[in-house]
């Protein structure tokens, strides 16, 4: 390791490449750009493959068929790109492809302020695609999270069979600091072996986990791979059976790991009257908020959502229990505070809202806090 200063854009580049990615398909745009030129610098180098695709319908349609061949892969887009990557991200998730989406959020909507910041993309990345399906979004606040996570994305897309969504900011993915960033991979290259023969090899079926083990294109296993309802080898069914079986296993894989899945970090929370929750670049207002908050002897505590779907739902209302107000500050018009509220009610809960492509200030936050103890 060697502390070095480095943005979070190429933080993000280097942790994908740690994991293990080895295919990268994208089109640049504002303010995501810099993980494509870090990797079409860096793949060719360890023996992965860069491509830039028309748009980002191709893109995303790339990685999904490089992950079918075998190689871990991702895109990188933001918010118009990552519009017109829900129809696959849907496909990816009913043919239950594991893959990254990184979406750094800028000020929307249509093209917006392409360099001002946004966390306008939360719900957009749970119900973006048509139909019910689980996705699993992870946040980061910090440039060393912007490793860590993206590392965490490859782990969980492989372990779950799942496209995983990357939820970044322009703050976080455009600010420098210094970190220290383990050197070499993190994760095994290849996936797990199917451990029978191919003809007794069941692409969708049952599994003592709930995932069964993927095999890759071209090594001797026949499978088909659809948009529609299938059965355990692929085929489209309208047999109710097998779609109910179907819908039950892809959401009890997530439902049954959420304590490996939900990832939070909580500070100050014993003895508090207030909790702020937060998430992304607006958690590094909050943290300085109630930093000001204990100097001034208020009882606050901090809660950080690194994972945003699936929602931290029994994190949140076990800590939310012992307060008088929950305040969320985020940089849309309560996104995620809608979550908050279903699970603590909206009595408890005051938004601290900006969608003006600037950051929430402290100050705004911390007189929030001193108002809710009046």
């Amino acid at each position: 390791m060697s502390i070095e200063l480095i943005q979070g854009n190429k933080a993000c580049a280097r942790g994908a490449l740690a994991a293990g990615c080895r295919f990268f398909g994208g089109y640049p745009i504002t303010p995501s750009t810099e993980i494509a030129e870090e990797l079409a610098r860096e793949l060719p180098r360890v023996g992965g493959k860069f491509i830039q695709m028309e748009d980002e319908i191709a893109s995303i349609a790339a990685i999904i068929g490089a992950s079918v061949g075998g190689l871990k892969s991702m895109t990188a887009t933001s918010g118009p790109g990552f519009s017109l990557m829900q129809e696959n991200i849907g496909y990816a998730a009913m043919a239950e492809i594991p893959c990254v989406i990184v979406d750094v959020q800028r000020l929307g909507p249509s093209t917006g302020r392409p360099t001002s910041p946004s966390q306008g993309d939360v719900m957009q990345a749970r119900f973006g695609t048509h139909g019910d399906h689980p996705i699993i979004t992870l946040s980061p606040s910090s440039v060393r999270e912007s490793f860590d996570l993206t590392v965490k994305a490859f782990e969980f897309s492989e372990r779950y069979r799942t496209p995983v969504i990357l939820l970044m900011d322009e703050v976080i993915e455009h600010m420098r600091e210094k970190v220290d960033l383990p050197s070499g991979q993190l994760l095994p290259a290849e996936r797990e072996p199917v451990e029978v023969p191919p003809e007794w090899y069941e692409v969708y079926g049952e599994s003592p986990v709930d995932v069964p083990p993927l095999a890759s294109f071209g090594k001797g296993y026949r499978f088909h791979i659809t948009g529609l309802h299938h059965d355990v080898h692929g085929f489209p069914t309208n047999r109710l059976d097998e779609v109910q079986a179907w819908i039950d296993r892809v959401f009890r894989k997530i439902d049954n790991n959420l304590d490996d899945i939900v990832l939070t970090e909580a500070e100050w929370v014993k003895d508090m009257n207030t909790l702020v929750i937060a998430y992304g670049c607006t958690y590094r207002s909050a943290r300085q908020a109630v930093r000001m908050a204990h100097d001034q002897g208020h009882k606050v505590g901090l809660l950080k959502l690194k994972t945003i779907w699936p929602f931290a739902e029994s994190e949140v209302e076990e800590l939310a229990e012992h307060v008088d107000c929950v305040i969320v500050p985020e940089l849309n018009l309560g996104q995620l505070a809608l979550e908050i509220e279903r699970v603590v009610g909206r009595e408890k809960v005051r938004r601290v809202n900006r969608i003006d492509g600037e950051l929430i200030e402290p100050g705004e936050i911390m007189v929030n806090i001193v108002n809710s103890e009046v």
